[in-house]
């Protein structure tokens, strides 16, 4: 048996909660650092693991740490293998297309191919109260999608083409990077809808079944251990407003305000 320092390891970076631009969420700002440690880390074994424990958020910051993701992979040679454990869905299976195999437990959540946003209709609420609003802007759509006016036609079919748009571009995503693997039954994969880690698996959407453990000693022996690696927590006061009942508020209020948001 090698001793502990002669044991090979293979670096692995934990994804885990909503994907979001605020502190404490998941998103380019607070994983450059470990995403450059995990490949500076695998320049000897030539595997990383992204462990991903996520049900999505933004849209725009899972697009930007996927593509963080390929370029050092293509520019070091690593090969990343992606480890979905509860949930990996929406924006959390965009981050699993990073990698070149996506490995999930036969009943995680898996897939949710689609994009969403949303609100609130408050105007017949300020009419019935007599509130008047006063709003003055430059630009004949600056006030689109007012909550606090009526929900205008053009509105709509803006806001329905912009998500659109972005659903193309998720589609576009997957197919890239799980080419072949998928079955041939688009309607299935892309509808938005999310499933189970086995049918996940009929559909080519991931590539088996495994865990952070054993994919590690599969890549790096029986020895092998994991060298995890995580963001840089929150300091100061900023620590008490991360958890529990809090960070549940802060997580809906992100929804609410994302304007495309992969849930």
């Amino acid at each position: 048996m090698k001793l502990p320092w002669q044991r090979t390891k293979i670096p692995v970076i934990a994804f885990r909660g909503l994907i979001a631009a605020r502190p404490g969420a998941i998103n380019l700002a607070a994983y450059t650092a470990p995403i450059e440690r995990g490949f500076a880390q695998a320049k000897k074994s030539k595997n990383l693991i992204l462990a991903i424990e996520s049900p999505g958020g933004s849209a725009a910051q899972s697009d930007l740490i996927g593509q963080f993701i390929r370029r050092h992979a293509a520019e070091t040679g690593v090969t990343v293998t992606a480890i979905i454990g509860d949930v990996g869905a929406s924006g959390g299976y965009w981050l699993a297309c990073a990698a070149d195999r996506i490995l999930t437990n036969r009943l995680s959540i898996v897939g949710s191919i689609g994009v969403v946003t949303g609100g609130f209709g408050l105007d017949k609420f300020i009419a019935r109260h007599a509130i008047e609003r006063r709003v003055f802007t430059a630009g004949e759509n600056k006030r689109r999608n007012d909550i606090f006016a009526p929900l205008k036609p053009e509105d709509e079919a803006f806001t329905r083409e912009m998500l659109d748009e972005a659903h193309a571009m998720f589609k576009a995503w997957v197919r890239e990077r799980r080419g072949a693997r998928l079955t041939q039954d688009e309607t299935k994969i892309f509808d938005g809808g999310y499933m189970l880690g086995e049918r996940a698996l009929t559909l080519g959407l991931v590539d088996g079944f495994g865990d952070v453990d054993t994919a590690v000693k599969e890549l790096g022996g029986k020895d092998a251990r994991p060298a995890w690696l995580h963001p840089t927590k929150p300091r100061g006061i900023m620590r008490f407003f991360m958890r529990g009942a809090v960070e549940a508020a802060l997580d809906v209020a992100e929804e609410r305000a994302t304007a495309l948001t992969l849930r």
